[in-house]
């Protein structure tokens, strides 16, 4: 009677637990009932299962509505009658959409007179910088205009931030909870790395931003002059620079001369030497014969 009662009393032990909810998985159906922006609040490291190797951070992919990032620019090469000219008519498009001449040079041969110059524009202002400088130029022997599509390299570099500077503070968190010396130094490791992983995508993000902010434009324009006319140097004043030229290239020659001496004396001494001895051989064979 009593071996009945307790194999009674086990079977409905087993049934009532087999009927209860088990904590494991109304633990796991609670964490897929998060919300994506709960996960993404909420990254937990347990210290307790704390190893040497290197914790990764995994946050559910965001999608971000962002504008499209365009990297604009252009080429341009033509002639015109007036150097000057164009070149103010560029200065006053500069001023009027906000740009500013980067870099500006200027040569000359016996060809051509031309002026280089290399603008940022405004990436609003792009086009319309372009319709201005074109007024008056009847043709263009070179116009290149080019867009680069970064959007998804520049989302993908602002996620990448922002997720290590989550793992960055759950880093520091687990340092102020560190009692060894060992798990310290560990940690402190893993910080120094993920800090420079940080400054280098941030630099590569401020790269992106300045180029998309700002389009990039070079513009060569010339004009032709009569063959063989340096138009800027007289005869008189190549005849002066050649006689210069001259003089520095002597006055380089004896610099080189000076930097090397102990050869020279070497091979002076070596001469004399060997002079000497040929002399006295000859002497000495004019006094047997």
């Amino acid at each position: 009677m009593k071996t009945a009662v307790l194999i009674y009393t086990i079977l409905i032990s087993l049934f009532v637990s087999c009927n209860q909810p088990d904590a494991n998985a109304e633990s796991a159906i609670q964490m897929v009932s998060l919300s994506a922006a709960d996960t993404a609040a909420v990254a937990v490291i347990d210290q307790e299962t704390y190893s040497n190797d290197k914790m990764e951070l995994k946050l559910p992919p965001k999608v971000e509505n962002i504008e499209s990032k365009i990297i604009k620019s252009g080429n341009f090469r033509f002639q015109t009658d007036d150097l000057d000219k164009t070149y103010n008519q560029i200065l006053s498009a500069t001023k009027k959409y906000k740009s500013f001449i980067k870099n500006d040079s200027q040569s000359n041969d016996d060809y051509q007179l031309s002026r280089t110059v290399y603008i940022r524009i405004p990436n609003e202002n792009f086009d319309a910088f372009i319709s201005e400088i074109s007024k008056g130029v009847s043709y263009f022997d070179r116009k290149d205009i080019s867009s680069e599509d970064v959007t998804e390299e520049y989302i993908d570099v602002v996620s990448r931030i922002k997720t290590k500077k989550v793992l960055e503070e759950r880093y520091y968190e687990l340092l102020k909870k560190a009692t060894k010396v060992s798990e310290m130094l560990e940690i402190e490791k893993q910080l120094s790395e993920i800090r420079e992983e940080i400054e280098a995508k941030e630099g590569r993000l401020k790269y992106l931003q300045n180029k998309v902010a700002m389009s990039t434009l070079t513009l060569e324009f010339y004009k032709p002059i009569a063959k063989g006319s340096k138009a800027t140097v007289s005869y008189g004043g190549r005849i002066g620079n050649a006689i210069v030229s001259g003089f520095n290239g002597i006055t380089n020659f004896f610099i080189t001369l000076l930097g090397i001496w102990p050869v020279i004396v070497t091979l002076v001494v070596l001469f004399i030497l060997i002079r000497k001895r040929f002399k006295r051989k000859n002497k000495n064979d004019v006094i047997e014969n």
